[in-house]
């Protein structure tokens, strides 16, 4: 099991009845549960074992891995426009996936359910539990020289996905710089030359001539499992930049056994008619780029990417890889992924989108306004604890002094989204009372400060 970490409110700094409270919290869900916490809501996912803790863990030794295929996660990669031409970050890890069998694999899966037991399970839940732990259950290779291919046909839907295009040139294979880390990873910026795609006489549209986001796919070479979209993103325009877990699916992350079951075992379920948001601002915005990003680890990102593009529009994504796995880097892993997008794109505005369960949202969400003076146009917020009881873990509303009220709004549902005013720079919707009241919120007997604006914390 992961370890038990340090207590989050102690860290953050908050009240001792803060810190008691959250732990009466946790107490009550059972020692099961504690060693779940972290950054003041449960993270279902610290501490996964890689390379030689794997193969030992399995009792398989080098030899054994030797005659399995080599494989790539490659995750959906933004690129900016310089003079240099398209600059790509791609990114992702190198890995061979074990032959586990059934009976190890639901061993291994039980460890990460609570109160039930892979066996327990329906037959289709049992399935997806077994498949998320062979994807955690891998090796990750060092020291491997990474080849991509990149395609003129990237598999988007056009006409609905933000204004994107496929790029009509752009087509050449890479061997990326250097060789991956200890724990599998790569990630580097590489230039695109603009060679025209075979039979067709395009090229890649500069950065400074469109408005539109043009794709490119993505391979990696002698592997059937590295594919995915290169997303060229011109210098102006907006950029949506969403947090996944209880903003677009339905996650519970502060209920451990409920957040277990929905991330390990239960097909992955939309929140609301959020997707019909974000088709919204898709098919209304021509420059628009989608952004996703999760601090969940890389091994277990394949059924969040899947339910992504079946569900909201594509765009690039950013995850945890495994050179951030110990807990102080978990804790601002957040934050230098978003400082990279921001640094990335100095021209673009930016609607950030989250929900008050998770504290780095909380801060660092309001510090961009600060760090990036005129880029954040909107920060939406669902408040997770105005409809749902169970969320009892408090969070932190100080960072929002000072900010205008039109540049932010917490938000019970997905229709108190409708018809904000995003291009106008005035996010509030006016029917949803805010009266934020600034510090320690959700705590009982009065040790925290409430506000009577909103029903539940806010």
């Amino acid at each position: 099991p992961p370890p038990s970490l340090p207590s989050p409110l102690a860290q953050r700094g908050l009240i001792s009845a803060a810190e008691s409270y959250a732990d009466s919290i946790v107490t009550g869900l059972g020692s099961d549960v504690s060693a779940y916490i972290a950054s003041g809501v449960p993270q279902f996912f610290q501490a996964l074992p890689t390379g030689a803790a794997v193969l030992s863990s399995l009792g398989i030794d080098d030899a054994d891995l030797a005659a399995t295929p080599t494989q790539v996660l490659n995750l959906p990669a933004y690129g900016n426009w310089t003079a240099a031409g398209w600059n790509v970050r791609v990114h992702g890890n190198v890995y061979k996936m074990p032959n586990i069998s059934e009976a190890k694999l639901d061993g291994l899966a039980d460890v990460f359910l609570v109160g039930t037991a892979v066996k327990d399970l329906p037959p289709a839940q049992q399935s997806q539990a077994r498949n998320l732990t062979a994807e955690i259950f891998v090796v990750q290779q060092r020291r491997v020289n990474v080849t991509v291919v990149f395609e003129t046909n990237s598999g988007v839907q056009q006409g609905g996905d933000g204004g994107a295009v496929n790029a009509a040139g752009g087509a050449q294979t890479i061997q990326l710089p250097g060789e991956t880390t200890d724990e599998g990873d790569f990630g580097t910026w590489v230039v695109l030359a603009n060679t025209s795609s075979s039979g067709s006489g395009g090229f890649l549209v500069p950065g400074n001539e469109t408005t539109r986001v043009q794709t490119l796919g993505m391979r990696a070479v002698r592997t059937d499992s590295g594919n995915a979209t290169a997303y060229l993103v011109p210098p102006t325009g907006v950029t949506v930049v969403s947090d996944i877990d209880d903003i677009l699916r339905v996650t519970k992350i502060w209920d451990p056994r409920e957040g277990l079951l929905n991330s390990f075992a239960r097909p992955f379920v939309p929140w609301l008619d959020m997707p019909a948001v974000y088709s919204n601002w898709s098919a209304s915005w021509e420059d628009m780029h989608f952004h996703y990003l999760t601090t969940t680890p890389e091994q277990v990102t394949r059924n969040y990417m899947d339910f992504i593009f079946k569900t909201y529009p594509p765009g690039s994504f950013d995850t945890r890889p495994l050179n951030f796995s110990d807990v102080s880097a978990t804790l601002s892993i957040r934050k230098f992924l978003l400082d990279r997008v921001f640094e990335t794109f100095p021209l673009r505005k930016f609607i950030l989108v989250g929900d008050t369960s998770n504290s780095d949202v909380m801060e660092d969400y309001p510090q961009l306004t600060r760090d990036f003076p005129g880029q954040v146009l909107c920060i939406l917020l669902r408040n997770s604890s105005s409809m749902d009881a169970t969320d009892r873990f408090p969070y932190d509303t100080s960072g929002f002094v000072g900010l205008p009220q039109d540049q932010y709004m917490f938000f019970n549902v997905p229709d108190d989204l409708a018809g904000l005013d995003l291009a106008g720079g005035r996010c509030h919707n006016t029917s949803v009372r805010q009266n934020v009241t600034f510090g320690t919120q959700g705590l009982p007997f009065g040790l925290g400060t409430k506000s009577s604006a909103m029903p539940g914390r806010l």
